[in-house]
């Protein structure tokens, strides 16, 4: 089966704007073409992907799927081209990686260090993302390559364990609890807590932690931004769980103590993650195998 970019356009044009018309506009096309591309596209795929509504469209449950791959391919396009480019310009490749803000703080810019050290050629692209948008961003063919906290949210991602990794504790010089050095998640929820915006993988898992000892997360403020948490905590505005080697460079720099969350979810795992496939692109594969050769040696 054969399908057109011009007619798969159109569909994401009139998903977008709900308008058959508007999207006829929108890829410059006559309404009369429009209307047959977009007839004799359902008939080859054997699908509606239109419901026609008094005013304009609402999409179906097939068209959002095919719009979901029109986005990929989209992507992947965009990739495409800008690689080629850049081999006029002398670079070999570009690798998109999305990250979650962990991984970043504690162990990838090393790695992304002496990968570029040895791959010169290679543009390298950094996205600070939640884990559950890196595994979407991946999927969704984004990003070449995404760094995250399990679980994993999407079975398109193929991944493995890149670096372990153990969530911490700060609190003020002088709370209640900085002479203890260590304490458990139970103890912590007497207090106000401060975290990560909404999404944070760190968030949510305290959020089902409290909600299974039936208490609830006195989550007081959600910052963008480790120094932010902990020039927070300094100031006496509440306790933070975070991981644990920035919660550590932290205790060096303000007056915060470290202390260890004594609890087995504690230790957690950053994985690699690329889009399933039968052979990955060069560039990715060289990627892949440096950090897991790392990793492994």
């Amino acid at each position: 089966m054969r399908l057109d970019l011009t007619s798969l356009n159109l569909v994401l044009a009139i998903e977008q704007t709900r308008s058959i018309t508007a999207g006829a506009k929108s890829e410059h096309l006559a309404l009369a073409a429009a209307s047959k591309r977009l007839s004799d596209l359902e008939s080859r795929l054997g699908v509606q992907l239109f419901e026609r509504r008094a005013r304009g469209v609402e999409p179906t449950e097939a068209c959002r799927a095919l719009v979901r791959h029109i986005r990929s391919l989209h992507a992947s396009l965009h990739a495409l081209e800008s690689e080629v480019v850049e081999f006029a310009r002398g670079i070999k490749g570009h690798l998109r990686i999305a990250a979650n803000s962990g991984s970043i703080a504690e162990c990838l810019p090393a790695d992304l260090a002496a990968f570029s050290q040895a791959h010169p050629q290679i543009r390298i692209s950094l996205e600070d993302l939640t884990s559950a948008e890196v595994q979407a961003a991946v999927a969704e063919g984004r990003a070449d390559v995404g760094v995250f906290t399990p679980p994993l949210l999407d079975n398109r991602v193929q991944h493995w364990v890149y670096r372990p990794a153990r969530l911490a504790v700060l609190v003020p010089a002088g709370h209640a609890l900085a002479e203890r050095d260590r304490v458990t998640f139970s103890d912590l929820l007497d207090y106000d807590l401060i975290g990560l915006h909404a999404g944070a993988s760190a968030q949510q898992l305290m959020r089902e932690q409290a909600q299974a000892r039936g208490r609830t997360l006195n989550a007081r403020l959600a910052v963008r931004g480790f120094d932010a948490i902990a020039q927070l905590v300094e100031a006496g505005l509440g306790v933070a769980v975070l991981p644990e080697g920035p919660a550590e460079r932290f205790s060096r720099v303000f007056a915060v103590r470290l202390l260890q969350l004594d609890e087995s979810w504690a230790a957690r795992d950053y994985c690699l993650g690329v889009l399933r496939q039968e052979r990955l692109p060069t560039v990715v594969q060289r990627f892949v195998d440096a950090l897991l050769i790392k990793e492994g040696s």
